[in-house]
């Protein structure tokens, strides 16, 4: 018998979320974590390469950028390992891999705008 996939719990690091609003907000509890800005110092190299790639990049635009597809991004989480640790984002692939069609049509959105509105978050 197949279980209701809101039914399920989400263990966080303060206890069980049962609810859907406790869920969401423990995803974006997790989202925002993941996202802070780099902590450790990163090679002047690199730094250089990436600043001369973004300049480049904003100044001439591709006339034909490689936007993704729902699909695309589907296939790439399927092949994502399952590992026990969290992943470098915060976020283990096992629960990434567990993403309703809807969410990841909606981060397929939220890539594609960042491509075409250039625009970095």
């Amino acid at each position: 018998m197949m279980r209701d996939p809101s039914s399920r719990t989400l263990l966080t690091p303060w206890g069980s979320a049962l609810s859907e609003s406790e869920k969401a907000e423990s995803f974006t509890n997790n989202l925002e974590s993941s996202f802070l800005p780099v902590a450790f110092p990163i090679a002047p190299a690199v730094t250089v390469i990436i600043d001369v790639d973004l300049r480049s990049y904003f100044v001439t635009p591709s006339t034909e950028l490689n936007l993704t597809n729902p699909e695309e991004a589907q296939e790439v989480i399927r092949v994502l390992k399952v590992c026990n640790t969290l992943e470098p984002i915060g976020i283990p692939n096992r629960a990434l891999k567990h993403l309703p069609q809807r969410t990841v049509s909606l981060l397929v959105l939220i890539f594609n705008t960042i491509l075409l509105t250039h625009h970095f978050p």
